[in-house]
């Protein structure tokens, strides 16, 4: 199956992004959305998994929850907005990762793109930097992935300046 991955839009979806998810099956949103159109519009092309963030507001919220737990593909997977990175996870969610030990986290927040790998979690931590253009990142980011068989590969970065 393959992912599309972006965070903190901030109420502004950039087509170039919607062109770099084409092929995916789903679109997971790590928070920041910033208006439920985001949600709506990613909806009309993608099965959709998605968080809330810090900015987002009662009708965002609404719908989503601050943190999700599922199974893709055989790959259990934790996603949250605010979440740190191997070795410095916020307090929030470190016992979330310590208690079902996933083989993927996702978080935003940052708006910093990271990839890392977690030993002590064995576990891959995702953070697909910004996509929106609010803050303080010159570059707008999202990330596609495949997962197959319990297996994450084929990871893809998207940059363009905002």
């Amino acid at each position: 199956m393959k992912i599309g991955l972006l965070s903190d839009t901030h109420g502004w979806l950039d087509e170039r992004v919607l062109k770099f998810f084409q092929g995916c099956e789903e679109a997971w949103h790590c928070g920041d959305i910033g208006d439920v159109s985001i949600i709506d519009r990613l909806e009309e092309q993608f099965r959709v998994r998605a968080v809330y963030g810090n900015i987002d507001g009662g009708e965002v919220r609404y719908r989503l929850d601050g943190a999700l737990v599922f199974v893709c593909e055989g790959v259990k997977t934790v996603m949250t907005h605010i979440g740190g990175y191997p070795g410095h996870y916020d307090p929030r969610i470190a016992g979330i990762l310590l208690q079902e030990r996933p083989r993927l986290f996702v978080c935003g927040h940052s708006h910093i793109l990271k990839v890392m790998h977690d030993a002590s979690l064995d576990c891959l931590h995702i953070n697909p930097g910004a996509a929106g253009r609010s803050g303080f990142h010159k570059v707008c980011t999202a990330v596609r992935f495949d997962i197959e068989a319990g297996n994450i590969k084929d990871l893809e970065v998207l940059e363009f300046e905002k």
